[in-house]
């Protein structure tokens, strides 16, 4: 059996989530959830703050996943998954996962403090934050992803934002959490599997899916997986997993691609000036350097 073929039999055939979800057209988040439960199956119950997907799964009675779903406050994604989880255990059931997934807004900064508490005390649960870099169900507003340079409703072009999204990830390592891995939709094979290695490991597990939104992003809905494919091979965002401490970086692209034509796809960059496209080449290139050095040494 050749190498592509065995990735395509990677993807479970089994469709949890349902046609007719309230997503707007090229939604990366949609697609997020559709492989999340591809690979995790049925025997779940998920948790979902204030976000998109309170709005994408659909209104009361309906939902569009199927599945279990608890609607929670803004805050307290990584507490009900706990609570949940630890809920189910004391009555014997030791085989329903339990996952928060969360935008974001609602990881980054509102929930922050719930998803540290869990973490340090490692509460068995997957908790996922599918990032489009912006609180985009409230309005476009600007959160600690989005990234230096963007225009958000709070960040207008005059005054787009500045610094850099908070390194999450690092922040969770830093935890002692026993996996970590970022993910993007247009890599579904990859996504997939570190959701099924994720599924098989006690503690805590923290997976960043790149989820890109046409709506706040300007962009075209037709282009999403080009976008979340364009972000991984200019290294703004590498595909990688750190298990126990030790870093795997996923993918390595063999010719890193410049960033324009990346920026170039987004209405939210095109006010940047050159002089600000290559200050951002340059740090992700330092910082896609420092990655390597960490897999190098803790490998």
């Amino acid at each position: 059996m050749n190498e592509k073929k065995e990735l395509r039999l990677s993807i479970p055939k089994e469709e949890v989530l349902q046609p007719g979800h309230l997503a707007c057209q090229g939604c990366g988040a949609s697609l997020a959830m559709r492989y999340a439960l591809k690979a995790l199956g049925r025997d779940i119950i998920v948790d979902i703050p204030a976000c998109c997907w309170a709005v994408i799964d659909g209104p009361f009675p309906y939902s569009a996943t199927n599945i279990p779903i608890y609607h929670t406050a803004f805050e307290t994604a990584a507490a009900v998954a706990s609570g949940v989880s630890n809920g189910l255990k004391a009555i014997g059931n030791d085989h329903t996962t339990v996952m928060a997934w969360a935008g974001d807004g609602g990881t980054f900064d509102i929930g922050i403090q719930a998803l540290s508490g869990a973490a340090e005390r490692n509460d068995d649960i997957i908790y996922t934050v599918y990032d489009n870099e912006a609180y985009m169900n409230t309005g476009i507003q600007r959160s600690s992803a989005t990234p230096h340079g963007a225009w958000t409703t709070t960040t207008p072009v005059k005054h787009y934002r500045k610094g850099w999204k908070k390194d999450l990830d690092s922040i969770m390592v830093a935890h002692g959490i026993p996996y970590l891995a970022t993910a993007s939709i247009a890599y579904p094979e990859d996504m997939i599997k570190k959701y099924l290695k994720a599924q098989k490991i006690k503690g805590t597990k923290f997976i960043h899916v790149y989820a890109p939104c046409p709506t706040g992003w300007k962009s075209d809905p037709a282009m999403t997986i080009h976008l979340a494919k364009m972000v991984v091979e200019t290294n703004i965002f590498p595909l990688y997993e750190v298990e126990n401490g030790k870093y795997k970086i996923n993918i390595k692209p063999k010719n890193r691609k410049p960033l324009d034509e990346y920026l170039a796809m987004q209405g939210r960059f095109k006010h940047l000036p050159q002089e600000e496209i290559e200050y951002l080449q340059k740090t992700f290139d330092e910082k896609w350097e420092i990655l390597l050095k960490k897999e190098e040494h803790f490998g």
